[in-house]
């Protein structure tokens, strides 16, 4: 048997409340009573210990103190300036009140709490006094105004210090929500909000809130396995919570503080294999009915023994065995009876199983009246309007009845003949009253098939709506996904063309770069071996013509002149021979880039200038066509030192790293502004800027007015590491 939606609320709140109808209840009393009046009255921590006395008396059956003491509070607190006290007594006195089903009261004590609210800034207030709004908008049937205000509660919360009471009460909302959205099948959201509950439980080591984790989930799988019968795996994981919930309870029995909650668990357990499962499974269904039944007397928990008995009585009728199944029902019954509330869900399944099996028995009149009570109760319930017609036909009955009594009364004043006549009809009144109400039952049994005949036409309906629903909801969601996809596939082409675009791009300017300095390469080459050889023979044949004239008798003054035009002869082949080596250095294409940036160095220092050369950790890694642009950089480097900064030393250092090298030219002349510098860039930079496009490197310069320069160059030695 389903347990009903009013009952599952019922729980739930017993369950956030952490207190039971079980002998702790009154030791609960006595601590929160001593607490309570061992500190100073109407303080602020009086206050936050009333509200725990006053849960305390109600769950112990001591109601009308319970809202006595939270008046008295109420009425203290809202005399501070600050309204957090009294909002959360109000809030308290609100659901109590909510609980006693006195509608008017707890209505009055929600305003009040709101209002209180407004007056504090304190926000777990706030959220508490929303979450007593969303807990009443439940109880009403409210859901969608219970979720909007269970949801403001989170935003409070959310932003609130995370507390331990705080962290309790949005564990309460996760259940309320869990259990909402249980009942309007939205197994997602369900699921969401039970893990959530199930998670804090496990972090802040709280088993009650672990056990109706649990719970939850278990009953969201038997939710969606009634919608989709053929996903076995749905039944399954709704055993397995089942079973991870009743194993641990049993396991934390001492620290669960609802025992009534272990009947509930094993009975949602037994009503699963019941319904769902295989006849094989009959004999566990039975052990967990009897468990919930044994729990369930025990803890006065009257509507569980109830339907643990149905159960009972469920089995017993399908072996045929309808003696056993009466004295089940029957228990049941009686059991239901002792229920402060009747929950008329049960009580309509046990009318109707009684009145099939008085009925298989041929007991008629019995079968007649629980198919009388059945009636009532689906009356009620269900079909009042339906219904309302036979009621109309039972008092015209009954009126017709009282006339005919009447009319006896009247007769009794005639002759003893008339007398005798009148018993005698009398006695064929009552016959065909007796005919009357069989028909009558005879009638109200066809109604009655009739009803369930439309009942499961109207289910079927509803089912086969649902699906449909759900198949437009499924294909939505398919055509959104491809409509998505289409839309990704189409950005990531884009953005591989745009990036294909780029890399082309790129390509072609080191193409174009690389034919230039290319061409600017050969045509070094070029010049240096036309100065070598034409510009480098005619100056040496004319050192050789003038070292004639000196052989001859000349005056001393042509002698002097003439040696004077071979030293100078000489400084110009010496310049001529640098020129043609700056242009085309032989050491760099025969030995490499260290050896000739070492002659480099050694050629460029003078007595005024030292320039050194150095290598680290350098495994000659370098291209030839890459070390011709690294040679020229740094010829371009110490060239602009030499002429701008008046230095007495340049350092120049050549390192190796991880496939990058790094390259640094320090000297200590005068510096330079560098914001001057970025304004009007020099040839020279844009030059060397120029060469390490080539080499996708970069270029760091940092120099001070007075203090030197310093110019880094890190570029990678392959070419498809670039620099942004």
């Amino acid at each position: 048997m389903k347990t009903p939606k009013k009952l599952q609320y019922y729980l739930v709140f017993m369950m956030l409340t952490g207190l039971s109808w079980n002998s702790k209840a009154q030791n609960a009393v006595e601590t929160a009573a001593t607490a309570y009046h061992k500190v100073k009255t109407g303080s602020d921590e009086q206050f936050l210990l009333a509200g725990k006395y006053a849960h305390a008396l109600f769950f112990n059956g001591r109601k009308k103190e319970a809202m006595q003491l939270l008046q008295k509070n109420i009425n203290s607190a809202a005399k501070k300036a600050d309204g957090q006290y009294a909002a959360q007594l109000s809030g308290i006195a609100a659901m109590n009140s909510k609980i006693l089903d006195d509608t008017v009261a707890a209505m009055k004590y929600l305003k009040q709490a709101k209002r209180f609210a407004e007056r504090t800034k304190e926000l777990s207030i706030k959220g508490y006094v929303r979450y007593c709004e969303g807990w009443m908008h439940a109880r009403n049937d409210q859901e969608h105004q219970a979720i909007r205000s269970f949801q403001q509660a989170l935003t409070f919360f959310d932003k609130a210090p995370q507390t331990e009471v705080v962290i309790s009460r949005k564990t309460a909302i996760y259940k309320e929500l869990s259990s909402i959205y249980s009942n309007w099948k939205a197994y997602d959201l369900q699921e969401k909000y039970a893990t959530l509950m199930l998670e804090i439980a496990k972090s802040k080591n709280k088993p009650m809130d672990v056990f109706d984790a649990f719970m939850s989930m278990g009953y969201n799988y038997q939710e969606q396995y009634i919608n989709q019968p053929d996903q076995h795996k749905l039944r399954d994981q709704a055993e397995r919570y089942y079973l991870r919930a009743i194993h641990f309870y049993q396991k934390n029995k001492d620290k669960m503080a609802v025992p009534s909650d272990l009947s509930f668990a094993a009975i949602n357990l037994a009503n699963l294999y019941l319904q769902f499962y295989p006849p094989s499974y009959k004999e566990k269904s039975i052990a967990y009915a009897q468990l919930g039944l044994e729990i369930g007397q025990q803890t006065a928990q009257f509507a569980q023994v109830a339907s643990a008995y149905g159960i009972m009585a469920e089995y017993s009728m399908k072996a045929g065995d309808n003696t056993t199944a009466k004295k089940y029902l029957l228990a049941a019954l009686a059991a239901l009876g002792k229920d402060a509330v009747v929950e008329n869900t049960i009580a309509l399944s046990l009318y109707q199983k009684l009145a099939e099996v008085y009925e298989a028995e041929g007991q008629y009149n019995e079968a007649y009246h629980y198919y009388k009570q059945y009636v009532k109760v689906y009356e009620e319930v269900y079909n009042t309007n339906k219904m309302e017609q036979g009621r109309r036909l039972e008092a015209q009955f009954e009126k017709e009845r009282q006339q005919q009594q009447i009319s006896l009364m009247h007769a009794l004043t005639a002759t003893q003949r008339q007398e005798l006549k009148n018993l005698k009809l009398s006695k064929e009144n009552q016959r065909q009253q007796m005919e009357v109400i069989q028909l009558e039952a005879e009638n109200r049994g066809q109604e009655l098939k009739l009803s369930r005949v439309e009942t499961q036409r109207r289910a079927a309906e509803l089912a086969i709506s649902q699906k449909e629903l759900a198949y437009k909801s499924r294909m939505n969601t398919v055509y959104f996904l491809l409509i998505l996809t289409f839309i990704i596939a189409a950005a990531l082409v884009y953005y591989a063309y745009r990036q294909r675009l780029k890399a082309l791009k790129q390509k072609e300017n080191l193409q174009v770069l690389s034919s230039m300095l290319q061409g600017q390469e050969t045509e070094r080459a070029r010049l240096a071996r036309d100065l070598h050889d034409g510009l480098g023979g005619i100056l040496s044949g004319t050192k050789i013509t003038l070292s004639g004239l000196t052989l001859n008798n000349q005056d001393n003054t042509t002698k002097s002149t003439v040696s004077k035009s071979l030293d100078q002869l000489d400084v110009a082949v010496i310049e001529l021979r640098r020129i043609a080596h700056n242009l085309m250095p032989e050491l760099l294409d025969k030995y490499g880039i260290e050896e000739a940036l070492k002659e480099y160095a050694a050629r460029m220092s003078s007595e005024e200038l030292e320039v050194s050369c150095h290598f680290v950790n350098y495994k000659d890694s370098l291209e030839k066509e890459k070390q011709i642009v690294v040679y020229r950089i740094i010829q371009e480097l110490v060239n602009n030192a030499v002429k701008h900064a008046e230095a007495a030393q340049i350092m120049i250092q050549l390192s190796e790293y991880n496939h990058q090298i790094l390259i640094t030219v320090e000297d200590d002349g005068k510096g330079f502004d560098l914001n001057l510098a970025n304004d009007r860039k020099s040839a020279g930079i844009h030059n060397v800027q120029s060469r390490l496009e080539f080499l996708s490197g970069k270029m760091h310069i940092d120099s001070i007015a007075g203090t030197g320069t310093t110019i880094e160059i890190e570029f990678p030695i392959d070419n498809n590491v670039k620099y942004g």
